[in-house]
């Protein structure tokens, strides 16, 4: 079972990182509400790696990070301003995806990306860390 937790995690990873690099593509190519949303996406993932590691998963978004706070933020496992990445990047998808009269920047888009790649490689080291 141990084995199946490890891939998957290592599988969710994977779309964290394809998340990010889709991120940064719709940034190069002016989509700044898509490379918000893909952005958030990769946090998103990357919490779900790390849930998938205590054997847990959740089909709603606030189940994900819910679990993912109370296992790994509030026990300090990892540092707890991971949550603020958490909120803002929420925060953005939803006013990109839903508000329809919401105008993305660059410089958001930017900021979101610098965050999300920080988030992922957190939650890296930790699951490497694990594996030692």
């Amino acid at each position: 079972m141990e084995g199946s937790l490890k891939e998957l995690a290592e599988y969710r990873l994977e779309r964290a990182n394809e998340m990010l690099s889709a991120s940064e593509s719709n940034l190069e190519i002016g989509q700044y509400k898509t490379s918000l949303n893909r952005a958030y996406y990769a946090v998103f993932h990357a919490m779900r790696a790390a849930n998938a590691r205590k054997g847990f998963d959740s089909s709603k978004h606030s189940g994900v990070i819910a679990f993912f706070t109370k296992e790994y933020l509030k026990t300090e496992i990892l540092d707890r301003s991971l949550s603020l990445i958490i909120k803002e990047s929420s925060l953005c998808r939803e006013k990109s995806d839903y508000d329809d009269f919401y105008v993305a920047s660059r410089i958001e888009a930017e900021e979101q990306i610098k965050n999300a790649k920080y988030f992922v490689q957190k939650i890296e080291e930790y699951i490497s860390a694990m594996d030692k």
